[in-house]
Parts: structure tokens; C-alpha cells; sequence
């Protein structure tokens, strides 16, 4: 057995995990927020999709422990948590995905507990509040399916505040969509696609925002493998084997 080949490691990536609903689930289609940033971190992390379409708060807290083990916590750069926009439904309209605003609040901090005890630190977590809801196009979706509209823009806001609060109580980061999308009085309604989930443009505008945080947090990470040119022509093993 040759030298480089006895030294041989194998390689393990750090990872960027993005937690959440049906808006993280989508992050990865074409032009998506996720995937920008997946874009962003080649070659140096993976970012790791575990959104769960139409799940809540209350249903990600029991699944967390399902999808992030002590063993692998080490690994973690930083994990996104994005929920809120289906605890706010109406409890008179969508009782199944409702979670109450304190019950909400709650759930979040246990997830960021969870994570600590499990050796991911605050200082890793961005906490995303709900974005806001454009009720007139989200209203027509409804409607499409049979039911009412079940979802207000005000609500959505006070879910938001609960995130951005326990963010605080935390001590954790967070990107407040609802504020961020209304600031100056601009029309965020260009950033949703159905009065709920995000356009193209609303996906750019998560990624731009959500990259000011996380960029700090990933900043330290190298380029895994050696850059083409810093290769040893002679003796490629040496660069491709040995090396961190």
C-alpha cells in the first residue's frame, strides 16, 4: 500500500440544514431560495433540504429529534427553522395545521433547546418568521380547493412577532420576513406566488436576506480539495489524498 493511500480519510462535508414547511420543501427548485444558497456554499457545505410540506410548529418539534441525532450535531454549520405559516391558519377554518400563537412560541423555543442539548449552539440558528400573506390571491386558492379563506395577513404578523420574541429569548438569529417584505410600504404581494408561497422574486429576496446572516457563519469554512491548479501534476495522490 502506498503512503498517500495508508493516510487516506474519508472526507466528511459540513452541512447547512433547512428546517421547515412546504416554502423550505420548494427552496430547491429551479431558482429557489435554498438552492441559492446550496449555490453559494459549493464545494465548501452541504445544504440539506428537510422541509415538510404543510407541517406546523407542533409536528416539527416531535420530528426534529428524528432528523438531527447528537452523532451527526457536530457536522452542523448552522440550521435554518422556518415555521409559522400554517401554525397561523384560522382555527374556525384549518383546525389541522392551527397551532395557538403561545403554543407556537413554545415550540420554538424547544426547538432551539433541543438543538443546544444536542451540541448545536445559538449561534448557529436563524430562526425565519412567517412572510406576509397577500389575502385576495390566497383567498382565489382556497377557493380552488372548497374551503374559505383561512389565513390573514394581520395574523400572520402576530405569529411573526412571537417568532422574532422567541429569536430574542433565545438568543438566536432571525430573519423577519413579515417586516422585511412590507418595509417603506412596498407591495409584497410580487413576492408571493399564490398569496402564500414565494415567487421567484420572494425566493431571491429570502436568499439575498437569509445569506447577510449565515454568511458570517460558514465564513470559515475552506474549499474542500484542492483548487485544480494547486494539484501536483507528478504525484496527484499526494494533493488528492493526503491533504485535509
Amino acid at each position: 500500500m502506498s503512503t498517500a493511500m495508508s493516510k487516506l480519510k474519508t472526507l466528511t462535508w459540513p452541512q447547512v440544514v433547512l428546517f421547515g414547511d412546504s416554502i423550505t420543501q420548494s427552496s430547491f427548485q429551479v431558482n429557489g431560495w435554498g438552492a441559492g444558497i446550496a449555490d453559494k456554499l459549493a464545494r465548501k457545505c452541504d445544504v440539506v433540504n428537510r422541509g415538510l410540506s404543510g407541517y406546523n410548529s407542533r409536528w416539527g418539534k416531535i420530528v426534529l429529534p428524528r432528523i438531527l441525532h447528537q452523532d451527526k450535531s457536530e457536522n452542523i454549520a448552522a440550521i435554518t427553522v422556518f415555521f409559522g405559516a400554517n401554525d397561523c391558519a384560522l382555527q374556525d377554518k384549518n383546525p389541522q395545521q392551527h397551532v395557538p400563537l403561545h403554543e407556537y412560541s413554545e415550540n420554538l423555543k424547544a426547538m432551539s433547546s433541543y438543538l443546544t442539548k444536542v451540541g448545536v449552539p445559538a449561534g448557529k440558528v436563524i430562526f425565519i418568521t412567517p412572510a406576509p400573506i397577500n389575502e385576495a390571491a390566497w383567498e382565489k386558492e382556497c377557493k380552488l380547493k372548497g374551503c374559505p379563506l383561512n389565513r390573514l395577513n394581520s395574523v400572520a404578523g402576530q405569529y411573526a412577532q412571537a417568532c422574532f420574541q422567541a429569536a430574542s429569548q433565545c438568543g438566536v438569529d432571525v430573519l423577519d420576513l413579515w417586516t422585511l417584505m412590507q418595509k417603506d410600504g412596498q407591495d409584497f404581494t410580487v413576492y408571493l406566488s399564490d398569496g402564500l408561497h414565494l415567487s421567484a422574486k420572494g425566493n431571491q429576496f429570502v436568499m439575498q436576506h437569509l445569506w447577510e446572516l449565515l454568511e458570517s457563519k460558514v465564513a470559515h469554512l475552506p474549499l474542500i480539495l484542492p483548487y485544480w491548479g494547486d494539484v501536483d501534476v507528478g504525484s496527484p495522490e499526494n494533493s488528492l489524498l493526503c491533504g485535509p
